[in-house]
């Protein structure tokens, strides 16, 4: 039976224009020329200005279709996903942009070279074995990872033979192609199993009576596991040999590749980018002036030959074709406007957001010193400028600053703070500087544990827990005491 009632919901729905403009404003420039490029293609009413010109306002023809237009696109999003709570006030126009943007040249390196794949096909090709063996090492070769190591099961390989190539072999005979066939093969150390095979099968290859490689040799085959670990003196007390006879082995081993597929090229191209900045910042008679790169401001407009077009079907209502015509003209005018605004609006939240950025850090971007560089989080920018937080993360993402001391990653800016007994609020990135820095000078033949770290930072002035410690250390990469130890 059905039944009418009266239903309350609360919603909430975001305008096209504005999830339009949270999609372009975490685009870094690369992306957002790509982004730009694809809508000029894809609506011919938008078109970037060759030179500065008044956007004519197309009101008028737009009263002529105003109850036969299209309807207003409505898109359900949950708000979770893009929130934006501050429209922010824009300009049509922006020329903050530095003079110098033309040097960033997009333009990509692209280098020919072999793959790892088709370089060890082209060797087991030339090499004088049946016709079995090669389409088993040709399989093992097929397997290989980038870094090229033979990762699956032995067992997993010879089922697969059996079901997808009709060979029917064994687990020893794949053990055979591999050990004398597949690891003979240049680069020394290809197909091996894991680390300690690799390293093996590179040092083999060093057809020498020397006493470093030999003992190499030794310690890669027998004492791998005391090796990794830097158990130097167990290392010594098993071959009765001093120091220096270690530290030359040692040597002979930091000469091998762990990763011997990494000089090839994955695919046939490889496509270098570089970065390219999005802001520019300037310092000027103790001024910091932030600009956006160029590339980031583009100068668009309505096509006029398509407002033409329009004005030409309006005074034509009477031929259901021209007035289909005139409403798809329509659609691609009001979006190529709705861009044009989108566009304006993420230059001016960029522009807003550096600002603030440049502000809260103005003693940082002067001396260029990591000791003047303020706590900041996402919060304290969204104060100032008066977006969201959600806005400002979207913002720094993936964005970079061309700066008097180099490329800048924005993120790298905001740190949370501590604050030090002198009760001053520091920036954790200060003080995973002086951890670091603590560790560059520390004696390698006795590395400083996390504990004796935690006794020098309070010493100077940090008064940070072990497992703080612990965590910093693994942030910026740097093993535990125990495998930072050196002869």
């Amino acid at each position: 039976m059905l039944r009418q009632h009266l239903q309350l919901k609360l919603g909430q729905k975001l305008a096209p224009q504005q999830i339009q403009l949270m999609k372009l404003i975490q685009l870094h420039t690369l992306e957002f020329e790509e982004e730009l490029e694809r809508e000029l293609e894809e609506n011919p009413a938008l078109e970037i200005a060759k030179e500065e010109s008044k956007e004519d306002d197309y009101a008028s023809l737009e009263d002529a279709y105003e109850n036969e237009g299209t309807e207003s696109i409505e898109t359900d999003f949950d708000v979770n996903d893009y929130l934006y709570d501050d429209e922010p006030t824009y300009k049509t126009a922006s020329s903050n942009y530095s003079a110098d943007d033309e040097e960033f040249d997009n333009e990509s390196l692209l280098t020919e070279g072999q793959s790892l794949y088709d370089y060890l096909l082209e060797q087991i090709h030339l090499a004088n074995i049946n016709e079995e063996d090669v389409k088993i090492a040709e399989y093992i070769i097929g397997n290989l990872d980038t870094d090229g190591y033979l990762r699956r099961e032995i067992k997993a390989i010879v089922d697969d033979l059996a079901f997808s190539q009709g060979i029917y072999t064994t687990k020893e005979k794949v053990d055979d192609v591999l050990e004398n066939y597949v690891q003979k093969l240049d680069p020394p150390g290809v197909g091996a199993r894991g680390l300690q095979e690799c390293l093996l099968l590179q040092i083999e290859k060093k057809v020498s009576s020397d006493k470093a490689v030999s003992l190499a040799a030794n310690i890669l085959r027998h004492q791998f596991d005391a090796l990794t670990n830097k158990h130097y003196n167990k290392i010594i007390q098993k071959y009765d040999i001093d120091e220096e006879d270690l530290k030359d082995a040692l040597e002979e081993i930091s000469k091998l590749s762990p990763k011997v597929g990494g000089n090839f090229d994955t695919q046939t191209i490889t496509i270098n980018q570089e970065i390219i900045p999005d802001f520019v910042i300037q310092v000027k008679d103790g001024m910091v002036i932030p600009m956006l790169n160029s590339k980031n401001a583009p100068t668009l407009r309505v096509s006029e030959e398509y407002k033409d077009i329009l004005t030409t079907y309006s005074h034509d209502k009477n031929s259901s074709e021209h007035k289909q015509a005139a409403l798809f003209i329509k659609q691609k005018l009001d979006a190529a406007k709705w861009y044009i605004d989108a566009i304006n609006q993420r230059q001016n939240t960029l522009l807003q957001t550096i600002t603030a950025i440049v502000k809260f850090q103005k003693d940082y971007f002067i001396t260029g010193d990591e000791k003047s560089l303020r706590p900041m989080i996402l919060k304290d920018i969204a104060d100032i400028t008066g977006f969201d937080i959600s806005t400002i993360s979207r913002v720094v993402k993936s964005k970079y600053a061309d700066t008097s001391n180099g490329i800048l990653y924005l993120k790298d800016l905001f740190s949370d703070s501590l604050t030090n007994d002198d009760g001053e609020e520091v920036s954790t990135k200060e003080i995973k500087n002086h951890l670091q820095e603590v560790i560059s000078k520390e004696n390698k033949r006795k590395p400083l544990t996390d504990d004796a770290l935690v006794v020098i930072l309070k010493e100077q002035g940090y008064n940070i827990a072990r497992r703080t410690i612990a965590k910093y250390r693994e942030q910026l990469n740097i093993p535990v005491a125990r495998l930072r130890k050196e002869l």
